[in-house]
């Protein structure tokens, strides 16, 4: 079995939950504001792409690192 992972694996919202270390209530409401990572509707499934919850999370501790050094 092969254990690589590709930016182009697709996620469910659990475990986008687990690798952000979230709830899978807070990753919900971080998508219904438009606010977390990209997500993609397959039916009534929503799914991920591991480099844009990769990418999300990028830039969130951009944003950190930015307002820490203004404040």
């Amino acid at each position: 079995m092969d254990h690589t992972t590709s930016p182009d694996d697709l996620l469910l919202m659990p475990e986008v939950a687990q690798i952000c270390r979230r709830s899978i209530d807070t990753m919900r409401w971080l998508r219904a504001r438009g606010e977390g990572p990209a997500a993609h509707r397959a039916g009534r499934r929503v799914y991920y792409r591991r480099g844009d919850v990769m990418d999300w999370i990028r830039n969130q501790e951009l944003a950190a690192n930015q307002s820490a050094a203004v404040g």
